[in-house]
């Protein structure tokens, strides 16, 4: 874990702030720019406040793993983050598509199961399993997540400064539909990731803890605890089948998903957008 200050005071405004502007202007932090959040209630309140200074709309949000020892520390096994609408790409999996990505930040692709929704949850339903977050589901994809943050090594720091930065997410692409998902077993449903052509991964929907489904009931029960139920149409990014896997700028990737389809992309960097 990277040494850092925690005696003082976090600023969930302030921080929200460094990080938006940071977006905006491609740019990077060595280290956390000020006191980091306590705990996760602490790090989604400066998500919720990087969200309204961020000008664009939320199309879903991305589930990611926490493990042992900081799931008990952090009391969650798993965290979110939104994904926004000018992050979202469609690919036919033939072409590869330009994913941009924090050059002197972090960077990694995660191949993904992701489901779209097909109503809004109930905003005063705040406990949810894989068979009622079941009947939500409209299509499942299969997908990359572009985990990337101005903030160099930001998965070294934990969690809760994971979740700060928007989870750490900066684009999803999405490929070809599975079609047959609820009759396929998690087991069945194999990835593997490349990177230059290199294997760097291989995996399976066994890989999410409890599945793709937990996953999604993660997302649904933990949004409407924060008063942001998740909405018809949205994606949910459910976690990494095959592994985290750091990318550069410049560098190609592919994610293919047995029998399924894939998707290939090279990362670009990230270049400014201009303020609201």
């Amino acid at each position: 874990m990277v040494s850092v200050v925690t005696d003082l005071a976090f600023d969930a405004r302030g921080m929200a702030a460094e990080f938006v502007k940071a977006r905006r202007t491609a740019g990077s932090f060595a280290k956390y720019p000020g006191p980091l959040p306590p705990d996760l209630d602490s790090a989604y309140r400066c998500q919720d406040e990087a969200i309204t200074l961020w000008d664009d709309t939320v199309a879903g949000w991305k589930v990611g793993w926490i493990p042992e020892p900081l799931s008990q520390k952090f009391g969650a096994h798993r965290l979110v983050g939104p994904i926004f609408t000018r992050g979202v790409q469609r690919t036919n999996g033939v072409e590869s598509v330009d994913v941009p990505v924090f050059a002197d930040g972090f960077a990694a692709i995660e191949a993904e199961f992701v489901f779209q929704l097909s109503k809004d949850a109930p905003a005063n339903v705040a406990e949810w399993t894989a068979e009622t977050a079941r009947r939500f589901v409209k299509t499942m994809f299969i997908g990359i997540e572009i985990a990337s943050s101005p903030l160099l090594n930001i998965n070294d720091y934990g969690p809760a400064v994971v979740a700060s930065d928007f989870g750490n997410n900066a684009g999803l692409l999405l490929g070809a539909e599975v079609v047959d998902w609820q009759a396929r077993s998690l087991e069945s449903m194999n990835c593997e990731t490349r990177i230059e052509g290199a294997v760097v991964g291989r995996g399976n929907a066994a890989a999410v803890s409890g599945g793709p489904l937990a996953a999604l009931a993660f997302a649904l029960r933990c949004n409407a605890r924060r008063g942001r139920p998740l909405r018809a149409g949205e994606y949910i990014s459910t976690g990494a089948a095959t592994g985290v896997h750091s990318i550069a700028a410049g560098q190609s990737a592919e994610a293919i998903f047995t029998g399924l389809g894939s998707l290939r992309c090279r990362a670009i960097p990230m270049t400014p957008v201009e303020s609201p």
